[in-house]
């Protein structure tokens, strides 16, 4: 009789303990983990993107937990390397490492579907990431592209990574096309340059986007690149104005005065990345703390 009373209260005890963690959501959500899901959006922006590179840092510093990332175009490229290995000290490394001959292979023999063929950029994946699968990523992580045929938007979560990256960030009229199970792809900034509806679809309940954009004005122009690559500017801004409005959180390092193909301006960016994510870190706790973490 005695052995059934104790079990009895052990029971009623339990029942409490789990009624008060359902009515408390910061110690339910704990107990059980069931935190929200933090996901990093990483806009198009070519040379800039080495700002997503300093927002990353903050974000590890100040151990904002990172999900999911969706990347597009250079957004791709940096989540990519990022995803592979969490590690934001790596990256700033790897980051400081890249050169525009590395990502640029300009050819006039092949340039009947654009100048540059992108074999450098998918090469330099390959050579800097051990991961080779999109798979095997520590974080999980999603490139957004273009399919060139249809217009559609299209997201590569598994398959080769530096495949994937290469097909976010083939910018139109300059980079060939790639071409993936007998379909051709271009930059995905062409149809979703800041990819937060990608997140919201995959099941993240807070999305932090990071745009380079803010500030796109450019008064030089001295080549055909220079004019392709501030046309797929204008176009990725218009396209997160009209697009990307369900972020919880909007960073936007100033980067406008630094050119888009401008490969000498790295310290730069890093630090308005980082100043713009600090500016934002206090937001960022505030939600992570009213949904539970």
């Amino acid at each position: 009789m005695k052995k059934r009373r104790i079990i009895a209260f052990s029971i009623m005890i339990l029942f409490l303990w789990v009624s008060a963690c359902s009515t408390i959501p910061s110690i339910g959500k704990k107990l059980f983990g069931t935190r929200p899901k933090v996901a990093l959006v990483l806009g198009g922006g070519a040379a800039r993107g080495f700002a997503h590179v300093g927002v990353i840092r903050v974000l590890e510093q100040e151990k904002i937990p990172i999900d999911m990332i969706v990347g597009t175009s250079v957004g791709a490229l940096i989540g990519g390397i990022y995803a592979a290995d969490p590690n934001s000290f790596k990256l700033e490394w790897l980051a400081f490492k890249i050169e525009k001959d590395d990502l640029f292979d300009f050819s006039i023999l092949s340039s009947r579907m654009g100048p540059v063929r992108g074999d450098r950029l998918e090469e330099f994946v390959n050579t800097n990431v051990k991961v080779r699968t999109i798979e095997e990523l520590a974080i999980p992580f999603y490139a957004v592209s273009t399919e060139l045929a249809t217009g559609n938007t299209v997201v590569f979560d598994k398959g080769p990574l530096a495949r994937a990256i290469r097909a976010s960030a083939a910018i139109p009229g300059l980079f060939h096309p790639v071409e993936i199970e007998g379909k051709l792809y271009v930059d995905g900034g062409v149809t979703d340059n800041l990819a937060v509806d990608i997140a919201r679809a995959h099941g993240a309940d807070i999305i932090i986007a990071v745009s380079i954009q803010k500030d796109i004005t450019q008064n030089e122009f001295s080549s055909l690149l220079d004019v392709v690559l501030q046309s797929v500017d204008i176009m990725g801004r218009e396209l997160v104005r009209y697009k990307a409005r369900d972020y919880d959180v909007l960073i936007e390092p100033n980067v406008g005065s630094v050119g888009t193909t401008d490969f000498t301006k790295k310290q730069q960016l890093l630090e308005e990345g980082i100043a713009a994510a600090r500016k934002a870190v206090p937001q960022i706790k505030e939600l992570l703390e009213s949904k539970g973490m």
